[in-house]
C-alpha cells in the first residue's frame, strides 16, 4: 500500500506517508519539554512524520496550563532529548509553532506576559488554570504595528531555535482558532488598518509570519495548518468571501513554496465539515503556485488514507487521536489489528496515565 511506503515530502524522505498530528497534551511543567514527553514521541516514532502539540513561540502565547515553548535558550536545549529520541527510530519530526492570541488567562501566563489579539475580542466560556482552576477566558489587548513585528519576529526566531534543537522542519498553526486564524478570520479580526479591512490585509499577518520563518531556515523546512470553515475557539465558520480568502491564502503561501500545506477536517469530532470545493481549490491554489505536499486530516482510517493518497487528494495523511491509544499505529494499520480505545478523561492531565502508558499490539 501506498500509505506504508516511503515518500518524499518536499526533500525530505520518510518512511511512510502517515503523519502523527499535532495534539496538546499538556505534559509540559513549567513549559519545559521533559523526559516523559521525549518517550511519548519516542513511542510513536513509527509515523513517518510527527508533528509536535502545539509550541509556543512567546511569552504571550503561553495562555493554556502546562504547554511548551521554545523562545528562551532553555526551552531550546529541553526539547533536544524530543528530537533525539525520535531521531533514534529513523522518525522525522516537525514542531508546531503555537502562540494562542486572545486564546487564555492571565494565570496561565509568565510574568511580564500579557494576551494580545488582532482585535480586543474576548473569547466566551472557561479555560483551566491550575493556580485557580476555571477561569473566564481573559479580554485580550489589541496589537499595536509595534507588537505585530515583534510577535512576526518571536516567529522567526522560534523556528531558528526549533532547527538548534534538533528538529526536521516548522509548522505554522494558522489553525483551530489561535493567533494566526484570529488574524484570518472578520470576527476576531476588526482591524481597520493594512492587517485587517478586507481578505487581503487579514491574510497578511499569516504571509508575513511564513516569509519571516523562510528567511531563518528555508522554505524546504516550513510547513503550515490552515482550518478553513473551523469553529473551535469562537471562529466564525463560514463568512462571505472565505472560500476566495483562504483559496487567495493557499496561491500566496504556495508562491513561498512551502513544504505543506496540512488541512485541517474536525468534523469526525462533531465540528462542521470543512467545504469539499474550498478544501480541493485550496490545495489545487497551492500546488500550482509552487507548494509542494498536502497533508489532509481528519477521521482517517487505513481505506480512505489509502484512497485519497492514490488519487493525489493527499500526498500524506496525519491521524491524530489514533494515536493517543496505539503507540504502534502504523504497524497495526499495516497487519489490520484493532485499534484500542483513548481516555478522554486523561488527555489533558500531569503525568504518564493516558500518556506513555498505552501497551503495543502483539500479532
Amino acid at each position: 500500500m501506498k500509505l506504508f511506503s516511503s515518500c518524499h515530502l518536499g526533500g525530505i524522505e520518510i518512511k511512510n506517508c502517515v503523519v502523527m498530528a499535532p495534539m496538546t497534551r499538556s505534559r509540559a511543567d513549567n513549559n519545559l519539554a521533559n523526559t516523559l514527553m521525549a518517550e511519548y514521541y519516542r513511542q510513536r516514532a513509527g509515523a513517518g512524520l510527527i508533528i509536535t502539540e502545539g509550541t509556543s513561540p512567546s511569552p504571550n502565547g503561553l495562555g493554556y496550563a502546562r504547554i511548551p515553548a521554545i523562545f528562551s535558550p532553555e526551552q531550546t536545549k529541553a526539547w533536544k532529548r524530543v528530537t533525539d529520541a525520535v531521531h533514534a527510530r529513523s522518525g522525522r519530526i516537525f514542531i508546531q509553532l503555537m502562540h494562542v492570541g486572545r486564546v487564555g488567562n492571565v494565570h496561565n501566563l509568565p510574568v511580564g506576559a500579557e494576551l494580545v489579539a488582532p482585535s480586543a475580542v474576548a473569547m466566551s466560556g472557561k479555560i483551566w488554570t491550575d493556580s485557580q482552576g476555571e477561569q473566564p477566558y481573559d479580554m485580550p489587548r489589541e496589537m499595536t504595528p509595534d507588537d505585530i513585528r515583534h510577535a512576526i519576529n518571536e516567529y522567526a526566531q522560534a523556528a531558528r531555535n526549533a532547527i538548534s534543537a534538533g528538529f526536521d522542519g516548522v509548522e505554522l498553526h494558522g489553525a483551530n482558532g489561535y493567533l494566526i486564524t484570529q488574524f484570518l478570520d472578520p470576527g476576531s479580526n476588526r482591524r481597520v488598518d493594512a492587517y485587517g479591512r478586507d481578505a487581503a490585509g487579514r491574510n497578511r499577518f499569516a504571509l508575513e509570519v511564513a516569509a519571516a520563518v523562510i528567511a531563518e531556515i528555508g522554505a524546504d523546512r516550513v510547513g503550515i495548518r490552515l482550518s478553513p470553515h473551523g469553529v473551535f475557539n469562537d471562529m466564525s465558520g463560514t463568512y462571505d468571501g472565505i472560500s476566495a480568502q483562504y483559496t487567495d491564502l493557499a496561491a500566496a503561501l504556495g508562491k513561498l513554496e512551502l513544504i505543506y500545506l496540512h488541512m485541517v477536517d474536525h468534523s469526525a469530532m462533531g465540528a462542521p465539515k470543512p467545504e469539499p470545493a474550498t478544501v480541493k481549490a485550496m490545495c489545487h491554489a497551492f500546488r500550482a503556485a509552487g507548494g509542494r505536499s498536502v497533508i489532509l486530516s481528519g477521521g482517517y482510517d487505513r481505506d480512505r488514507a489509502e484512497a485519497d493518497l492514490q488519487n493525489g487528494a493527499a500526498d500524506i495523511v496525519a491521524y491524530g487521536r489514533p494515536f493517543i491509544a496505539n503507540p504502534d499505529l502504523v504497524e497495526r494499520m499495516k497487519a489490520g489489528i484493532a485499534l484500542s480505545e483513548a481516555d478522554q478523561a486523561t488527555f489533558y492531565t500531569p503525568g504518564k496515565e493516558g500518556y506513555t502508558d498505552y501497551p503495543v499490539a502483539t500479532a
